[in-house]
């Protein structure tokens, strides 16, 4: 768990780096490639696995054999798959704000249409 808080913090200073893809940023900050290479799959699945239709993308025989790649693909699922949730938990809040909005706009027209 204080290895993904670390690596939480990490990515999210990486990203002040500039124009660098996640891979290179990761790899600048010298993770093994190994474990690189887990995270980038893993965060794609989690991603996936958070939407309707999910996906993995996961070299089960190197999950199986190379300890820091299985570590990079849990690190990386479990982060992207929350952050996507949470990113469609605020799509469908803001969805739900403007239909609310939209409803209590036609109550209001209705409400002054009868008062005539």
């Amino acid at each position: 768990m204080r290895l993904a808080r670390v690596l939480v913090c990490a990515l999210a200073l990486l990203s002040l780096f500039g124009c660098q893809s996640l891979r290179e940023q990761m790899l600048a900050a010298n993770y093994p490639p190994a474990f690189v290479d887990g995270f980038e799959a893993g965060c794609s699945s989690g991603r996936s696995a958070a939407g309707p239709l999910g996906q993995f993308d996961k070299d089960v025989p190197r999950y199986g054999a190379e300890p820091l790649y299985t570590q990079g693909w849990d690190d990386g699922f479990r982060q992207c798959e929350d952050v996507q949730r949470i990113d469609d938990w605020q799509v469908r809040r803001g969805e739900q704000w403007r239909d609310d909005e939209w409803r209590q706009h036609v109550d209001q027209a209705v409400a002054k249409a009868l008062r005539r």
